[in-house]
C-alpha cells in the first residue's frame, strides 16, 4: 500500500512519499509567504487548502504544484485554521470552513470561490477574556472541528478562550464549557464514534463524551509536560490517546530551546511518556501526529528530528530512513497530515 504524507513547514508543504518500502519528499515552496495551516479535501485527492501569515488562504487542485488564492469573503488576511467536512459536500466539494486572526470563522460551499463569516462567533460574553498571550491585543480561530456526524454541529478552538461549539453550521453559538481547555490548540473526533470529542491544550487534555455538552479535564501522568500541542487517536480504540507535549511554549516550537515528547493514554489508566525508538526529548521540537484509518494502530509523528511511525498503536516507533534535510532540523513541523 503506498503512503502519503504532507508536512506543514514555516515556508512550504513537504510530500513524504512511500513507494515499495522506499520513501522520498518532494517540498514545494511559497515564495515569501509563510504557513500558518493545512487541510486536505477527503472529497477530492488533489486539493490542498493553505493559510498564511499575511496573505489569506490558498488552494491547489493538483497535490500542491499550482496555486491559487481562494476567493472573496474573507477579510483578514492572517488565517489560522481551515478544515473541510468529512460529511458533508456540496458542488462537488467538501464545505470548506475557515478561521482568522483577529478570530472571525468563514464557510464556502462552492470549493473556496466565495464565503459567509459567522459573526454570532463574537457575541459570546467570554469574548471580552480572549487574548492570545504572545500577543495579548489580540485571539484566533487556533483549530476548527466539523463534526463528523452531524453536519449542523462545528467546534471552534480559540487561542486563547476556549471551546465554542454551534448546532446550527454557524449560526449561533454556545460558549466555552467547564473542564475543557480555554488555550485550545487541537481538537479531533473518529469517523466511528459518535459525540466523543479530545481537546490538546496548553493546560493539558480535557474530552467530552457528550457531543460538547460537558467537558473532563484528564491530566494524571503529564506532569509538567502539560502544555500540548497535537493529538491523535488510534483508528481502532477510541481510548488510545497520543498527545504531543513540552513544558511550556517556549520548549516546543523552537529547535534550540526545545523539550517535547510523546505521552500515551489507554483507557483509564494515567498518561505514560513513549520514548522507544523517539528521540531524545532535549533538541526536539513539539511533534505533528497523525493516526492512519486504513492501517488499524499506525500512528505516525513528525517533527525537526524526521518522521516517525508506529505500528503497535503508538507503544513503540521507528524513524523513517529518508533524506533529512537540515534546515528542517532548524525548523518545526506545524500540521501533519495523511493521505
Amino acid at each position: 500500500m503506498m503512503s502519503q504524507l504532507y508536512l506543514l513547514f514555516n515556508h512550504g508543504i513537504v510530500q513524504a512519499q512511500e513507494r515499495n518500502g522506499q520513501w522520498t519528499l518532494k517540498e514545494n515552496e511559497f515564495d515569501k509567504m509563510e504557513l500558518e495551516c493545512m487541510a486536505l479535501d477527503p472529497h477530492n485527492p488533489d486539493r490542498i487548502y493553505v493559510g498564511t501569515v499575511k496573505d489569506g488562504l490558498w488552494i491547489s487542485d493538483d497535490a500542491g504544484k499550482h496555486w491559487k488564492q481562494a476567493g472573496a469573503g474573507i477579510k483578514e488576511t492572517r488565517v489560522t485554521a481551515v478544515a473541510v467536512s468529512s460529511i458533508e459536500t456540496k458542488n462537488g466539494y467538501g464545505i470548506i470552513w475557515a478561521g482568522t486572526e483577529p478570530s472571525m470563522l468563514y464557510r464556502s460551499e462552492d470549493g473556496g470561490e466565495t464565503w459567509s463569516d459567522c459573526p454570532a462567533l463574537l457575541d459570546l460574553p467570554s469574548r471580552t477574556t480572549w487574548s492570545f498571550p504572545p500577543r495579548p491585543y489580540t485571539h484566533h480561530v487556533r483549530y476548527i472541528q466539523p463534526d463528523v456526524f452531524d453536519v449542523e454541529r462545528i467546534f471552534v478552538g480559540i487561542e486563547l478562550g476556549g471551546v465554542m461549539r454551534s448546532m446550527d453550521k454557524g449560526q449561533t453559538w454556545e460558549d466555552r464549557k467547564p473542564g475543557s481547555q480555554h488555550d485550545c490548540h487541537t481538537l479531533t473526533m473518529q469517523s466511528f464514534l459518535k459525540n466523543r470529542i479530545y481537546e490538546a491544550g496548553g493546560g493539558g487534555f480535557a474530552e467530552s463524551l457528550d457531543g460538547g455538552q460537558t467537558w473532563e479535564t484528564k491530566n494524571e501522568g503529564l506532569a509538567d509536560y502539560n502544555y500540548l500541542f497535537d493529538i491523535a487517536v488510534s483508528a481502532n480504540n477510541s481510548d488510545i490517546i497520543l498527545v504531543s507535549a513540552s513544558h511550556g511554549p517556549y520548549n516546543a516550537y523552537n529547535a534550540s530551546e526545545a523539550n517535547s515528547i510523546l505521552a500515551r493514554k489507554e483507557g483509564d489508566q494515567p498518561w505514560q511518556i513513549v520514548n522507544d525508538g523517539l528521540p531524545d526529548a532535549q533538541g526536539t521540537t513539539v511533534s505533528s501526529l497523525a493516526a492512519s484509518e486504513n492501517e488499524p494502530g499506525v500512528f505516525y509523528s513528525a517533527n525537526n528530528q524526521g518522521i516517525y511511525r508506529s505500528d503497535d498503536n503508538g507503544l513503540h516507533w521507528r524513524r523513517i530512513e529518508m533524506e533529512w534535510p537540515e534546515q528542517y532540523k532548524q525548523g518545526r513541523v506545524k500540521k501533519l497530515l495523511l493521505r
